[in-house]
C-alpha cells in the first residue's frame, strides 16, 4: 500500500471514498479533485481555513464531478491547493506543500499541487484540477504527468470556485496517457474542427523556444525529430513578432483584475490570512483600475486573434514550462517566472487546448513537451499526443 500521509496530497480530513456508477465507461478508475470543486457533503476549502469557515458545505456537486461519477468514477478524496488558486508554486502555509513523487526535494507547482501529486504518487488513476494561467500543465509538467488543459468553456465549472472566470477551466493529470485520453472521451463534446497531423505543419516558433533554458533543446530534439514525420513539415515562424512579454504582461493584468472582481469583496470583508506572495498578488490585484484593465484586454483579444490565426494550418510544440522544477524554498528567479507566464499564458488567453506530455528528464527533473491546438479540436489533439506516446515507446 502507498503511504498516504507521506506525500500530503489530500486535505486534511478528506481522504475518503464515493463511489461512482457501476458499468460505466470510467469504472475502475479512480480520481480526486481539487479542492475547488464542490461535492457534496463535503466542504469546498480553495486552501484557506478563512474560505472553509465563512461558506456552507456543498449540497450538490460541482458538474464535472457528477459527470465523472455517473460515468462510473471512483472519487477517493479532495486535493490541497494553493489559496484560491492565484500561484504556481504549490506551497500552501496553511496546510503544508505536498510532495513531488518525481523529485521530493522539489516543489510541486501549483496551484493543483495535490491534484498533481496525488497522480504522480499513484493514489489515484487521474486528478482533476484547474488551468487559469497553468495550474494544470506546470505541476504536470513538474511531476512527470500526463496533463490537459481543454479549450476554455468546452467543460463546466458550475460548482467550482472562481479566479479568473475569462481564462478558468478544469483539466485533468494522469501518470497514464490511455487515462488521459479515456477521460477527455467521456467529458470533452465532439471537436469543431478536425484536421490531421499530415494536414498541419509541426510549428516551432522560434520566440517561445528562446525563452527556455538552453539544454532543453539538446533534450528535446531527438523527440520531435520522431513527431516531425507525422507533420506538413516543420515551422519556426514567430509567434508573437518579438512582442511574447508584450503578451504576458496583459494576460497578467487581465487575470489579476478578472481575480480581484471574483475575491477582493471577501478579501475586505473577512481579512482573510493569505499565504506570502498570493497576500501581495491581491494587494496588487485590487490597485488594477478599470481602463488599464479594458486597454489589456483589449490588446490581448488581439493578441489571441494572431494564434487562432497562426494555428489554422498548424499546431504548436514547445516546452510546457521555461524551467525545471525548483527545490523547495528556493524562490524561482523572476527571469524564469517572466518565461514560464510567457508560454503558459498563450493557451490560457487564447482559449486553446494543450497537452503536456512527460516525454523528458533532465538532471533528473521531469520536463513536459507541450502540443497546442486550435480552439475546439481537443479530441484530436489528445489523439496525437497518445500516438506520440506510441512513437516513444
Amino acid at each position: 500500500m502507498t503511504d498516504v500521509k507521506k506525500w500530503n496530497a489530500f486535505v486534511p480530513g478528506e481522504k475518503f471514498l464515493m463511489e461512482g456508477q457501476a458499468n460505466g465507461p470510467l469504472s475502475g478508475l479512480t480520481m480526486t479533485v481539487k479542492d475547488l470543486f464542490d461535492v457534496a457533503g463535503h466542504p469546498t476549502g480553495a486552501g484557506n481555513p478563512d474560505w472553509l469557515s465563512s461558506h456552507g458545505v456543498p449540497t450538490q456537486h460541482a458538474v464535472l464531478v457528477q459527470t465523472l461519477l455517473d460515468a462510473g468514477a471512483h472519487l477517493v478524496g479532495k486535493t490541497i491547493t494553493e489559496e484560491l488558486a492565484y500561484s504556481l508554486v504549490g506551497e500552501n502555509i496553511h496546510y503544508g506543500t505536498p510532495v513531488n513523487p518525481h523529485n521530493p526535494d522539489c516543489i510541486p507547482g501549483g496551484s493543483s499541487s495535490g491534484a498533481a501529486v496525488s497522480a504522480a504518487a499513484g493514489l489515484c488513476d487521474f486528478s482533476v484540477g484547474t488551468d487559469t494561467a497553468g495550474s494544470v500543465r506546470l505541476p504536470a509538467s513538474f511531476c512527470g504527468l500526463w496533463g490537459f488543459r481543454p479549450s476554455h468553456g468546452v467543460l463546466s465549472s458550475e460548482g467550482v470556485v472562481p479566479l479568473a472566470p475569462s481564462f478558468d477551466t478544469p483539466g485533468w493529470m494522469s501518470k497514464n496517457a490511455d487515462h488521459l485520453l479515456q477521460v477527455g472521451s467521456v467529458v470533452l463534446p465532439p471537436d469543431r474542427k478536425v484536421a490531421t497531423p499530415d494536414q498541419l505543419k509541426l510549428a516551432l516558433p522560434e520566440d517561445l523556444w528562446l525563452r527556455v533554458h538552453a539544454d532543453f533543446h539538446s533534450a528535446l530534439k531527438p523527440l520531435i525529430d520522431l513527431i516531425e514525420p507525422s507533420f506538413k513539415g516543420v515551422s519556426r515562424t514567430s509567434l508573437s513578432q518579438g512582442r511574447l512579454l508584450e503578451w504576458q504582461d496583459a494576460f497578467r493584468f487581465v487575470q489579476g483584475h478578472e481575480a480581484w472582481a471574483s475575491h477582493g469583496q471577501w478579501i475586505r470583508s473577512h481579512k482573510p490570512c493569505l499565504g506570502p506572495g498570493i497576500k501581495e498578488r491581491f494587494e496588487w490585484a485590487s490597485t488594477i483600475q478599470d481602463e488599464d484593465a479594458n486597454r489589456a484586454r483589449a490588446s490581448m483579444l488581439k493578441n489571441a486573434e494572431t494564434v487562432h490565426a497562426f494555428l489554422e494550418d498548424a499546431v504548436i510544440c514547445m516546452p510546457t514550462v521555461s524551467y525545471l522544477a525548483p527545490q523547495k524554498r528556493h524562490v524561482s528567479s523572476d527571469e524564469d517566472r517572466t518565461n514560464a507566464l510567457s508560454l503558459l499564458c498563450i493557451s490560457s488567453m487564447a482559449g486553446l487546448p494543450q497537452v503536456t506530455m512527460p516525454l523528458a528528464v533532465i538532471e533528473g527533473k521531469a520536463l513536459g513537451l507541450s502540443l497546442l491546438g486550435s480552439r475546439h479540436s481537443d479530441r484530436q489533439l489528445l489523439a496525437v499526443a497518445h500516438r506520440m506516446r506510441g512513437l516513444m515507446t
